[in-house]
């Protein structure tokens, strides 16, 4: 069982900075993909990034170049750097993870996940 933590949300404005971390329980965190999902009102969830057991990347294409994701295993957290932010960043974002097998960007391939923090990029 894992459990997943966020925390580091808040109220920024645009053009902004905020780093959101995710701490997991566990002594398998290293061998499971970390991602970063997010829900904005009256929206379906949406994938952010996520970073393998083996620290590959891939991040949607509305947040590259903005965003960096990063995991520390020896301390079982997993970080984002959110830069840039606009507007439509506005949502609450989700940590999960997962054994992942097929599509990373695919919500259903992530086995645990975590309260969510909220983001909110005002204009």
């Amino acid at each position: 069982q894992v459990q997943l933590v966020e925390s580091g949300g808040g109220l920024v404005q645009a053009g902004g900075s905020l780093r959101l971390s995710c701490a997991a329980s566990g002594r398998t965190f290293s061998s499971y993909a970390m991602a970063w999902f997010r829900q904005a009102p009256g929206k379906e969830r949406e994938f952010v990034v996520v970073i393998s057991w083996n620290g590959s990347r891939y991040y949607a294409d509305s947040v590259k170049g903005r965003f960096t994701i990063s995991r520390d295993n020896a301390k079982n957290t997993v970080y984002l750097q959110m830069n840039s932010l606009k507007p439509e960043d506005t949502a609450v974002y989700y940590c999960a993870a997962g054994v992942v097998s097929g599509t990373v960007q695919n919500r259903y391939e992530y086995k645990y996940w975590g309260q969510g923090t909220q983001v909110t990029v005002s204009s």
